[in-house]
């Protein structure tokens, strides 16, 4: 494999965008050696879901589009980050627990570092931000067993 890969695609702010995106990083992952059907890629899907949700919700429109990276290291370390431009960083709310929503962040966060990785904000030169995540790359990952099956 290349000592580094990229892929990028923007997406309009919508929540019909949000589903594209998932799909497109795990078609993207699944060319780059990682099956879409490990613990690995259902824990990308969720992070994912949660990024672009956080960017279609909480721009208040003024970012017509948003952007998802996909970087991938030495197969050591992949990255994914998704930009918008509004310039407002996300704050971790207190969620009630009646509450809806306002947990994206924290689901973000303890996916990350449950799988050993980090998550940063940065702010863009054109004044937005870009929400990324990077973890070590798991393309080895072991597949989820089909309903009904135990594993070995």
């Amino acid at each position: 494999m290349a000592d580094h890969l990229e892929a990028s695609v923007t997406l309009p702010s919508d929540p019909a965008s949000v589903s594209a995106a998932r799909t497109y990083v795990v078609t993207t992952l699944a060319e780059w050696g990682l099956p879409p059907d490990t613990e690995a890629a259902d824990t990308i899907r969720l992070i994912v879901s949660e990024l672009t949700t956080n960017a279609v919700q909480h721009t208040l429109g003024q970012s017509p589009t948003f952007t998802v990276d996909l970087e991938l290291d030495r197969d050591e370390h992949l990255r994914i980050g998704v930009t918008d431009s509004h310039p407002r960083f996300p704050k971790r709310l207190p969620a009630a627990v009646q509450q809806d929503n306002g947990r994206g962040l924290v689901i973000i966060r303890w996916l990350t570092a449950e799988c050993g990785g980090k998550l940063r904000v940065r702010p863009t030169r054109e004044g937005g931000k870009t929400v990324s995540i990077e973890l070590p790359w798991t393309a080895a990952a072991e597949p989820v067993p089909a309903a009904g099956q135990q594993e070995p």
